[in-house]
């Protein structure tokens, strides 16, 4: 099954201004991205991982600017707007970053780093039920 949701967790050491489709400025930390692919799972992903690449979509100015440094990977499952929903309930969003395409205030959120561990716990809990 090559499809399905996935966060990616992208740390940017030093702050970002990125040009489109609005001017914006991130300040430097970690950055969780909600993303899903229907087509190639493993594809949309090899490329969020390449430094080198074309600015097709917001995501890789982030990608390009930052380091991915981890990738939750949910193949099979369609929650990108619900999992989206539950991290806009506990992190800063960044206001209409990757969501054109659900009804979600934001596709990205500013995670403070000490809170890894228990988010990462909290989304396996949430999201991977048996």
């Amino acid at each position: 099954m090559n499809r399905g949701t996935y966060v990616m967790f992208i740390r940017l050491r030093k702050e970002v201004l990125l040009k489109r489709p609005r001017k914006m400025r991130l300040e430097k930390g970690l950055y969780l991205y909600v993303g899903s692919a229907w087509n190639s799972l493993t594809g949309r992903l090899s490329r969020h991982l390449k430094r080198e690449k074309k600015i097709h979509w917001h995501i890789d100015q982030l990608t390009t600017a930052g380091e991915v440094v981890a990738i939750l990977a949910l193949p099979g499952l369609r929650v990108e707007r619900e999992i989206s929903e539950f991290l806009s309930g506990r992190f800063e969003s960044v206001r209409n970053f990757g969501s054109s395409d659900l009804p979600v205030r934001s596709n990205l959120f500013r995670v403070p780093e000490e809170s890894l561990g228990g988010l990462l716990a909290d989304l396996i809990s949430e999201f991977l039920k048996s």
